[in-house]
Order: structure tokens, then sequence, then C-alpha cells
């Protein structure tokens, strides 16, 4: 997933950025609304983190807005307000679910699992695609039985692929999915990466379209 992070407490923001990328996320990190505001004009997130407290306002306002727009991302409101009221504001401005700080960052990364997995609209984490089952909560996968091991950044490359079975993603969709603003990009990125994963899930699991990007085989292998 692509993930907006807005977050001002330096400390915070860091140790959240590293968290959801060890998971295999592309955050970008903002530190105030306007840069919130300008992100998601300029870009499809799939999750936003939203921390309440901004130097340039509030968050609810934010949220809000976002809502009156049309703009249907998830949110999950980070803050240390922890008043019932606050919770039933914040899910009633249009949060997805409310972290209260300090938390922990598995809980984090298991709140963002679950978000993730309703707006796919596939709250069941386990599932199966052609020879392969999926555990995603647990970012787990087997083949024929035998577990097959992906790391952070290949599973958010097959994570983009489930998300859309037998579909066709172009490589900047895929490019997406793996950096955040500002990083350099190789141009064989994606080639290398998807030459890894047939090698663990199957020669033909991964269907190149030349000249147009790449699909997931839903069929058995």
């Amino acid at each position: 997933m692509r993930v907006l992070l807005v977050e001002d407490t330096f400390g915070l923001g860091e140790a959240v950025r590293d968290q959801i990328a060890d998971d295999g996320h592309a955050v970008d990190w903002v530190q105030s609304l306007d840069f919130a505001e300008a992100s998601v004009q300029t870009t499809t997130y799939n999750l936003i983190l939203l921390d309440l407290i901004l130097p340039d306002g509030h968050g609810f306002g934010f949220l809000r807005k976002l809502r009156a727009t049309g703009n249907t991302t998830p949110v999950i409101i980070l803050t240390a307000r922890d008043q019932v009221s606050d919770r039933i504001e914040g899910l009633n401005s249009g949060a997805d679910d409310y972290l209260v700080k300090p938390f922990d960052l598995s809980e984090l990364s298991a709140r963002v699992a679950a978000v993730a997995r309703r707006y796919r609209g596939n709250p069941n984490p386990l599932i199966r695609v052609g020879d392969l089952e999926v555990d995603l909560g647990d970012h787990r996968i087997s083949r024929n039985g035998q577990p097959v091991e992906l790391t952070a950044r290949e599973w958010a490359l097959f994570e983009g692929f489930i998300q859309r079975p037998g579909m066709l993603l172009s490589r900047s969709q895929l490019e997406d999915r793996l950096y955040a603003f500002g990083a350099e990009i190789e141009s064989n990125t994606i080639e290398v990466y998807v030459s890894r994963m047939r090698k663990k899930l199957g020669r033909d699991a991964i269907v190149t379209v030349r000249g147009m990007g790449y699909r997931l085989d839903t069929h058995d292998q």
C-alpha cells in the first residue's frame, strides 16, 4: 500500500514511518496539514495515518474536508486525546479507526492490515490465489503446502497483485507501492523483484504483458 503519515512529532513520526515501511508499504511523511492536503491532491493513497494536533490546524477539519470532497481513503487517527467524546467526534468525522498514544507499533501494524482488508472488501485474512494460500494478516504464503518467504518489498508488490487478481498493473503502479516521495528509482527495479518472486511463487505466477505491465495468474500452476 501507499500510506500518508501526517505527524509533526519527529521521534514518533520516524518510528511509525519505519514500522510501516518494514511492513512492506511505501510511506510519505508530512508534518503539517498544508502538506497533507497537497499530498492527497497529487497522489492516490491506500491509507492515511492522521495526528490531530498539527502546527497549522486540527486533524478533524482536514478529515471532514477530505470526506466532503468524496475522498474515501481509509483514515486511522493517531492521537494522545483519549476522551470518549474525542473518539466519537473522530469516527463521526469519517475516521475508520482511532489509536491512542502511546501505542505499540505492532498494534498499529495490525490495525493498518485490518483496515486495508476491509477496504479491499475481504475481511477474511485467508485467501487462495491459484495454487497459493495467502494469510493477509500474518503476511504468510504457502505454495502446495510449502511456505514461501517474501521480503517486505516483495510482499508489497505481491499485495498489489492480489488486490487486483488477474488485472494488469503498470510499472509505475508497482513503483508507487515501493517508493515514497523523493526516492531514487532504478530503471530495472520492478523487473528484478518480479524475477525474484517468480523463483519463489512459480515461473508463471506473474505474467508479463510486454510494453504494458504485469498481472498475477490466478489459475493453478
